[in-house]
């Protein structure tokens, strides 16, 4: 699928950030290749999805996620971020370590 980019507004870009991440975070992770699955849990409306994966410094983080836009013009709309704990740190290594291999 292609992606164009990211549908930023007020809303999703003041409720992420007041958990501590930025807009060029989040942006940096979808540029490192993240691990994405679905969010069948919270999928009532709309078609949602986990990302996970690393800044380019190095901060892990965690994401919600929409696709907003057409079949041509696909956005990312980021609902929800967070830094990952040591133990989803762990797990997210352990996951790409064998993918890897």
């Amino acid at each position: 699928m292609q992606v164009s980019g990211f549908d930023w507004d007020s809303g999703n870009r003041s409720k992420l950030v007041s958990h501590g991440v930025t807009v060029s975070e989040i942006e940096a992770v979808f540029h490192n290749r993240p691990f994405i699955e679905p969010d069948l849990v919270h999928s009532d409306a709309e078609d949602r999805f986990k990302a996970v994966g690393k800044t380019h410094d190095g901060r892990y983080v965690f994401i919600v996620f929409t696709f907003r836009g057409t079949s041509s013009h696909r956005l990312i709309r980021p609902i929800s971020a967070r830094f990952m704990h040591a133990k989803e740190i762990a797990i997210y290594e352990k996951a790409i370590s064998k993918i890897q291999d």
